[in-house]
């Protein structure tokens, strides 16, 4: 039961690390952002995206680690940490339990920022397709899909003396 417990909490402390790396990588996305440094922001993207592979994969071995405590502990498979907790021995429930918190208000973070660089990112590429269509005018203005996203537009093509006079 101990090592299957110590494999849970190893696990619990790398998911932990995963999403404060996540965090720096977004405040640092965002950043970019306000600094308009586009060629570093195209990379910090990447980074993002990269990180979101490292981060699934903590989580889904964390995810088997909950799994193996839950067994042995002879509950449910899919039980909860509020469920699993109160079984644990008691040296180990303090930790278990400030892990998952810590783990929790990490993750909202992460979502806070994920949704605040979206805004950003997307108010930037709004103001780029304003000044493009500035440029070259004849084009449509932004339309709406169903479900409230900014479809993409195709820009006309126009030559340089069309759009010069």
């Amino acid at each position: 039961m101990i090592d299957v417990l110590q494999r849970l909490i190893e696990a619990l402390r790398n998911e932990l690390q995963q999403y404060g790396e996540m965090l720096v990588l977004l405040d640092q996305q965002q950043e970019l952002v306000m600094r308009r440094a586009s060629d570093d922001l195209l990379q910090s993207v990447a980074d993002v995206q990269a990180h979101c592979s490292v981060l699934q994969q903590a989580r889904w071995h964390r995810e088997q680690c909950q799994h193996a405590v839950a067994g042995a502990l002879q509950i449910s498979e899919d039980a909860t940490f509020a469920e699993m907790c109160p079984r644990l021995p008691s040296d180990y429930q303090p930790l278990v339990m400030a892990l998952v918190q810590e783990n929790n208000e990490l993750l909202v973070r992460v979502q806070q920022r994920s949704r605040q660089n979206h805004v950003l990112l997307s108010r930037s590429v709004e103001m780029m397709q304003r000044l493009i269509n500035t440029l070259c005018p004849g084009g449509n203005g932004p339309v709406y899909s169903p479900d409230g996203n900014l479809s993409p537009t195709v820009l006309p093509a126009c030559a340089l003396y069309e759009a010069v006079g």
